[in-house]
């Protein structure tokens, strides 16, 4: 007999109040945590293809305790209310624990953009964004989409640029009302990768913690077999990132249609390019292919990523999962239910309100630059460049001996952009990691990560609350 699954937004309110069962607040608090401020249903139509289409999309408001909110923006056939509900409330806990200044939103539009052309995603994203903007839901002191599964850097420009017609006397803010947006649209570098780097930071902060167990006593990811679900743009770049820098193993990629394998590691570049070329990952000449086949994540290996749709693993296949450390790419892949059975097996699962937080940090950059006007780098770059040039010079003078050619121009350079955001991020995601290990090391009675995760952002957004008198 099959165990019925908690929906997402289910599993997110069981973790929440599973995470205030360790805190003492005062009365009634804790529900207003929990709760969403407020959800949106928009409804609008669109004259296309010599008809009116009509439309539905949602935008949600957790919590407002920091201004703006920031969250992104889906486009997917089976989008509701209450997933974007569920995804609003992981923001507002992922920008607390990470501490940048965001509350939590979300949004979804109920449509498969595979069905239309990019010029018919245009109007309809536009007419999107009128509606957000009409209700207040869009702009750069009140509410920050981001792109999602879905939509992406074009998607971001068409919001930004309807935005800015809307509001003509807002040009010098403008840009900041998304982030995600592309270099030439007021993007930041390093924002693409930004969830899958993420990813590789978290990974990374875990594994050279001494008071974790690492994997099998082991600090590296060198040899290690990984399965990575979902090859969208946070599943590709964690897998490139691990494996071409990390020397992982990728040894299993999932995706809806099935799954492709090589026990020596795929060549996730030469994988993506496929994909790119053929529209799936089934057929690549470097792997053997199942397809149909969804027990991908069900094959054996050191580190399983779920990056890739909420409630992923579930109670019906939790049994069956054989890593050793489960890495949630995705936000709620892992259901508040499986997520105990997985525990009592001795899987280590390293939460998504901390793996996936890549994306928001990076967004918080972005909105940063848009709003100062000042580029990463551009007030030091060429005096960090003196300055290592003078350190260079002194110690080929003290040594005798020329300054090692193979290091010498990464030594001398002075930070680029995306060297300064891949620098910004790993600190922010160590920082993360040191003040959840921190928080398990005084209270090991929380038991796993992501009860310590949720506990130290619940704790920051209550002491919000109090601060301004709620």
């Amino acid at each position: 007999m099959q165990v019925s699954s908690a929906s997402f937004l289910e599993s997110v309110d069981q973790n929440f109040r599973h995470a205030m069962s360790f805190l003492d607040l005062p009365e009634g608090l804790a529900e207003r945590i929990i709760q969403c401020n407020s959800t949106y249903t928009v409804r609008f139509g669109v004259r296309l293809r010599g008809r009116m289409y009509s439309f539905i999309g949602w935008r949600s408001v957790h919590s407002e305790h920091c201004e703006p909110v920031k969250g992104g923006i889906r486009y997917t056939s089976n989008a509701d209310a209450e997933e974007v509900e569920a995804l609003a409330a992981l923001m507002t806990l992922k920008c607390s624990l990470v501490d940048v200044p965001f509350g939590g939103s979300k949004g979804a539009l109920k449509i498969d953009p595979r069905e239309w052309t990019p010029q018919e995603l245009e109007r309809i994203t536009r007419r999107f964004t009128q509606e957000l903007n009409k209700r207040g839901l869009i702009g750069p002191g009140v509410n920050v989409p981001a792109p999602d599964i879905g939509t992406g850097e074009r998607e971001m420009a068409w919001m930004m640029d309807e935005f800015r017609r809307a509001n003509p006397t807002d040009v010098v803010n403008a840009r900041a009302c998304v982030t995600g947006k592309p270099l030439s649209k007021g993007g930041i570098a390093g924002r693409t990768e930004a969830t899958g780097r993420g990813v590789q930071f978290a990974i990374q902060s875990f594994l050279r913690d001494t008071r974790t167990v690492g994997l099998d006593g082991r600090r590296d990811l060198k040899g290690v077999s990984v399965i990575v679900q979902g090859f969208g743009n946070v599943g590709y770049h964690a897998a490139k990132f691990l494996s071409e820098e990390d020397g992982a193993r990728i040894t299993v990629v999932a995706e809806r249609d099935g799954y492709v394998t090589n026990t020596e590691g795929l060549p996730i570049e030469a994988l993506k390019q496929h994909q790119i070329r053929t529209g799936s990952i089934l057929g690549f000449e470097g792997a053997k292919s199942f397809v149909g086949d969804m027990t991908g994540i069900e094959q054996r290996c050191d580190v399983l990523i779920p990056a890739a749709m909420e409630n992923a693993i579930h109670v019906e296949n939790a049994e069956r999962i054989k890593a050793h450390l489960v890495v949630e790419a995705a936000n709620g892949p892992v259901s508040f239910e499986a997520d105990k059975i997985l525990r009592s097996r001795g899987v280590t699962i390293l939460p998504d309100l901390f793996v996936n937080a890549g994306g928001v940090v990076v967004s918080y950059f972005e909105w940063v630059k848009n709003l100062t006007h000042i580029p990463f780098g551009l007030m030091e770059r060429r005096r960090r460049e003196r300055r290592n040039q003078t350190i260079a010079a002194a110690l080929e003078q003290m040594t005798g001996k020329e300054f090692p050619a193979d290091i010498r121009d990464e030594f001398l350079e002075g930070g680029s952009e995306i060297d300064l955001v891949r620098s910004g991020l790993e600190d922010v995601v160590r920082s993360t990691w040191a003040r959840i290990g921190d928080l398990m090391e005084k209270q090991p009675e929380l038991g796993d990560y992501r009860t310590a995760a949720y506990v130290a952002s619940i704790r920051q957004i209550a002491e919000a609350y109090e601060a301004i008198g709620i």
